[in-house]
């Protein structure tokens, strides 16, 4: 398993329609291939700031699947114009120990 990571910045005052918005953005994304599940946390200290957390069955589910997908297209006109700046997009694997 995958987890990507993504910290959103979001432009002050934007925050409830950002989380409108995500509401309809979060159906487009579960239905990919490879898809797990996905959280988005808000910050307790920075409330324009809110992480998205999503867990994938390898890389390229997110990185080919979902990026090369209409969803996708249809993911970035509901929220891309929120972020300021843009946010970097990580991704983790479990350290089996």
């Amino acid at each position: 398993m995958i987890l990507e990571v993504a910290i959103l910045n979001v432009i002050p005052g934007q925050e409830d329609s950002f989380i409108k918005a995500f509401e309809q953005a979060g159906g487009l994304i579960s239905k990919i291939q490879g898809y797990i599940s996905h959280q988005l946390q808000r910050c307790i200290e920075n409330t324009s700031r809110f992480i998205l957390l999503v867990q994938w069955n390898k890389l390229t589910d997110h990185t080919e699947g979902f990026r090369g997908s209409k969803e996708y297209g249809e993911w970035k006109k509901l929220l891309h114009h929120f972020y300021d700046p843009f946010p970097t997009v990580e991704h983790y694997e479990t350290i089996k120990i």
